[in-house]
C-alpha cells in the first residue's frame, strides 16, 4: 500500500473515531480502500452477543460505517456531512470472527451522477451495498441510500 493510501485510510479512520465515538468502542479500524472496495474490520470481542456471536447492532453499525466512509472517500470534501437516508440488512448466517464490512464502489456513471449533482445543489443520493464475509460465505447483506449535504 503506498504512503499515500496509508495516511488517506488513517485519515478517515481518525474522522471516524473523533466524529462518531461508537466507532472506538466498536475497535473500528479502515482496513483498506482501492478506489473500488472499502473494507472496515472490528474485532469480535467488543462486538459479540450473549452467543459469543458478532451482536446484530454492531453488524448493522459496521455495515452503515463502510458506505458513509466510501461515500465520503467519494465525495473529497472533508467538511460535506454525510447522512444515512434509509437502508435495509439481511442477516444470513452467524459471524464467528472478525467483523469485516465490504463496500463497493457503484457503477462510474452513478458516481459521476453524484458528484455532478452535488457540485450544482450542495446535496445529492448515493445508494450502496456492503457485505460482511465469514467462514467463506455471505452472513450480512445492508443496502443504504446516502445522502451527502455541503
Amino acid at each position: 500500500m503506498s504512503a499515500v493510501n496509508e495516511a488517506r485510510l488513517r485519515e478517515v479512520e481518525s474522522f471516524l473515531h473523533e466524529q462518531i465515538p461508537l466507532t472506538r468502542a466498536m475497535a473500528v479500524r479502515v482496513a483498506s480502500w482501492d478506489e473500488q472496495t472499502l473494507i472496515l474490520e472490528a474485532p469480535l470481542e467488543p462486538n459479540h452477543n450473549h452467543l459469543g456471536t458478532a451482536f446484530g447492532g454492531s453488524l448493522s453499525a459496521l455495515t452503515t460505517l463502510a458506505g458513509y466512509s466510501l461515500l465520503w472517500l467519494l465525495l473529497g470534501e472533508a467538511k460535506a456531512h454525510v447522512v444515512v437516508r434509509e437502508s435495509t440488512i439481511r442477516y444470513r448466517h452467524p459471524v464467528r470472527g472478525t467483523l469485516r464490512a465490504v463496500c463497493g464502489r457503484p457503477a462510474e456513471e452513478e458516481v459521476e451522477k453524484f458528484r455532478a449533482i452535488f457540485a450544482q445543489t450542495g446535496k445529492a443520493r448515493l445508494s450502496l451495498v456492503c457485505t460482511v464475509e465469514d467462514e467463506g460465505r455471505v452472513c450480512v447483506e445492508f443496502e443504504g441510500s446516502f445522502v451527502a449535504l455541503r
